[in-house]
Parts: C-alpha cells; structure tokens; sequence
C-alpha cells in the first residue's frame, strides 16, 4: 500500500513523453521529407516516380496497418506496440541515411511506414489507459501542440540540414528521440489483461486484411489520382478499394470478434469525431496545397518566403493548443468544435479571395484562422475519440483517428488538383479557380458533425448526469501496474 501512489504519478509523465514525443516526431518526419527530396534525386540519379515512392510508400503502409496496429496494442499492451514502432522507426530511419540507392530508400521508406502505423494509434492508447477520461484533454492538447510545433520547424530545420550536411541528415535526424522513447516505453509496466479481452483484440484476421486493403488501395488511388495520365489506374485502384471495403462489411457483420467493435462504431461522439477530422484535415492539406502554388507560381515567391508567410498557421496551432482545454470547459466539446469549424471554414473563404497581387497581411490573417481553428478541432475531436472509447478498445479508436487524419489529406489534396484542372488558365489564382470555395465547403461540414458532439464534458456517455458523475468518482486516477 505504501507504494501505490509512487505509480500514478511516475507512468503517466513517461506515457505522456512517449505520446508526445512519437507523435512530434513522426510530423517532423513528414515535413522535412518533402525538403529532401530533390537532393535525394540528385544523389542517387533516380527519376520523379520513383521519388514519388518514397512518399507513396510511406503513406499506404501507415494507411494499412493503422487500426490494425491499433488492434494489437489492445491485445499486447499500447507502451509494448508503441516501443516495438519507435524502435523499428528508429532503425529504418538509420538505414535510409546508409541506403545506397534509390530501391533500398523506397524499402525501407515502406518499413518505416509500418513502424510508423505501430507507434502512432499507441501515442494515444497509452494516454487512454494512462489518463481518466475527464483528465484527457489537456496531454492530447499537448500532443496536439508538439505536432504544431514539429511542423513548423520541420521546413526550417530539414532546409538547414539539407544545406548544410546533405539528404541523409534528415533521416538521421529522428533516430535519437525515437531510440529514447522506444527504450523508455519498455520501463512502463502494462496493466494485466484477461485472456478473453486479448483473445477478443486479436480474433479477426480476414478482417484486418480486408481493412489493410481497402484502406491502402484507397490512399494509393487518391495519390495516384492528380498525376497526368494516371486516371484510369487511379480508377481501378479506386474500385478495388470499395470492393474490399464492401467485403469488409459483409465480414464485419458475420465475425464472432470483428475488428471493428460494433459499440465502438455505434457511439455518436466517436462517428462525429471521426467525420470532422476527416473533414477538417481534408479542408486543411488541400487549402495549403492550392495556396502552395498560388505563391509560388503565381506571385514567385521562393519556398522560404512561402513558408514565412504560412508562419501564422503554425504559431496558432501551437498556441491554440494551450487554449484548447479551458475552451471545451467553458463551451463543451460541442461548442469548442462549432468555434473550431467556423474558424477553419473562415480561413479557407479568405485565402479563397486572393487574387495576383494579395499581400502577407490578407494570406497571414486566412493562415491564421486555418491554424485556430484546426488544432480547435483536432484536439476537441480527437478528446471525444479517444474519451468515448471503452478503454479496451483504446488502440483501434487511436487507429481510426489516425486513419482519419492520413486520408483526409489525400482526399483534400486529389479533390483540389481535380478542380485546378478545371480552370487551367487561372486555376492557381484562388479568386478566379474552383477549387478553394468547394474546400470551404468542405470545411463547412465539420459542423454538423460537431453538433452531434456532446454539449458538456463528461463521463462516457458524455452527459452532465450524476450517475455518470459518480461513476467516474469511482474510477481509479490511472491504470496500477
């Protein structure tokens, strides 16, 4: 007894640096990637498809194996899946700054995206074992920030290791923060779990194939999609993900112990949080994606002043991520999502108005709203997630957010490129083209699926009720090893 409290305090500090750390990590990785590529085709003489690959790669195995991933954690131990990812993470990592050529590059790009699909469900699994619901909020507001901030200085940072010591070094990079929390996550002790709660996480095979499927040949068609001449295999890539996905369902329905929970799947507060999350992050990657190239193409800025003048979106996720707690106490998880999509949505309709010769000022003020409000909603919806999820099902839940928030962006991107197509003459200017107003309207539906939120924090239902109240009295500060 008089070691009990020593536990509650030390496992979450160390859940909490692995989540925040494996989560900042991986956003870095994506962001100083896209910096590196050009040098990394000059080096190893490779061709513009075959370092596409090394995106595409990465992307479809992450999008594959997410709610697998997530599956696993719940049947093995979130902290033992998560070390498993960071550590492989860590070590692909080291192999591509060795790779001799472009083929081992892509490999173990692909390697990397299956680590990566094992510690990214896990940074919140752990927090859902680690942290009682009503304590959720603030460490993914910190999750939430450390990616903002990742992000930001992804470009920075990845342009000056690119300088200064070549390509490799930005794989380098990331091996010593993962290698630590990989090592660290092994010393947090798993609460027990019973036979049947481990029989039951790891009883669908089939429908974790079916799921890797549809979900890979979904991304890998939506990435496909945007390239010239690449309409017809995008196609059938596309119609082979539906076929899967179709199948999948008739499984799901017949399975003794499907992958996908059904009370999970049936909770409102996790369907609503799923669907603007995907939303969002679509409204978001494909904003940025047009507005991209309006700067750089249109008004000639170099890519340093481009990413200067997007500064606002990142100082605000990171910001705003401190404000995101105090907010969903004062309005709800509702009234903190309907604030968050009203902002995202404002941030596309200005960014939706500039025309040749818009300044730092109008594309700093939509950049600004953008940041607002998408952390808003990412941290509120991802709290409902992650909070209304039984907490034996905490990895797939980390998993179907993480899925969301990896094809959101392919689908925002592919639907953006599609409409600039349109308007080949002034499609780049965002006042003269289609595509920034039909992502307004997709960021407008973040709304309605955050109506369907809970008004007031609360117990799993998400009620205000004193019997969920008294339950949570009940419940232990964290999970005793």
């Amino acid at each position: 007894m008089s070691t009990a409290p020593a536990t509650p305090v030390r496992t979450p500090v160390r859940t909490l640096v692995c989540s925040v750390t494996g989560a900042a990590v991986v956003a870095l990785d994506g962001t100083v990637l896209t910096l590196a590529q050009p040098a990394l085709q000059r080096d190893l003489h490779a061709g513009v498809a075959e370092v596409q690959w090394t995106g595409t790669g990465y992307l479809v195995a992450v999008a594959s194996l997410l709610v697998l991933a997530g599956r696993l954690g719940d049947r093995h131990g979130h902290h033992r899946v998560f070390a498993l990812g960071a550590l492989g993470f860590a070590a692909a990592s080291a192999g591509i700054a060795l790779a001799p050529g472009i083929g081992a590059v892509i490999l173990l790009r692909v390697l990397q995206g299956v680590c990566g699909a094992l510690l990214q469900p896990a940074t919140l699994g752990m927090l859902r074992t680690a942290y009682p619901p009503d304590r959720l909020t603030g460490p993914i507001a910190l999750r939430t920030g450390a990616i903002g901030l990742a992000a930001a200085a992804g470009p920075l940072l990845g342009g000056a290791l690119v300088s200064a010591y070549g390509w490799r070094a930005v794989f380098l990079l990331g091996v010593p923060p993962t290698l630590a929390v990989g090592l660290l996550a092994l010393t947090v002790r798993e609460p027990r779990r019973t036979k049947s709660a481990r029989a039951r996480a790891g009883g669908d095979p089939l429908g974790a194939l079916l799921l890797a499927g549809a979900l890979g040949l979904l991304v890998h068609g939506l990435v496909t999609l945007p390239h010239p001449g690449a309409g017809g295999r995008a196609a059938v890539t596309l119609a082979a993900s539906a076929t899967a996905a179709l199948a999948l369902v008739r499984h799901e329905r017949r399975a003794p112990d499907p992958l996908l929970p059904p009370a999970l799947l049936r909770s409102r507060p996790v369907a609503a949080g799923l669907a603007a999350l995907l939303a969002a992050s679509a409204a978001l990657s494909g904003t940025l994606f047009v507005t991209t190239y309006f700067l750089q193409e249109t008004q000639r800025l170099d890519p340093l002043d481009a990413g200067v003048r997007f500064l606002p979106l990142a100082v605000l996720m990171v910001l705003g991520a401190a404000f995101c707690p105090p907010l969903q106490r004062r309005l709800g998880p509702r009234g903190a999502a309907l604030a968050g999509g009203a902002l995202l949505t404002s941030g596309v309709l200005v960014l939706a108005r500039l025309d040749g010769g818009a300044g730092a000022v109008a594309t700093g003020t939509g950049a600004a709203l953008l940041g607002a409000g998408f952390v808003t909603l990412m941290v509120t919806a991802t709290a409902a997630i992650v909070r209304h999820a039984p907490e034996a099902h905490a990895g797939v839940a980390g998993g179907l957010q993480q899925t969301a928030m990896n094809t959101g962006p392919a689908v925002g991107v592919a639907l953006a490129a599609a409409l600039l197509a349109l308007v080949p003459g002034g499609g780049f200017v965002p006042a003269h083209g289609a595509a920034l107003p039909a992502l307004a309207l997709l960021a407008a539906l973040t709304l309605p699926a955050s109506l369907a939120l809970p008004s007031a924090g609360g117990g799993r239902s998400g009620g205000t009720r004193q019997p969920g109240a008294t339950r949570r009295s009940r419940r232990p500060i964290c999970v005793r090893s």
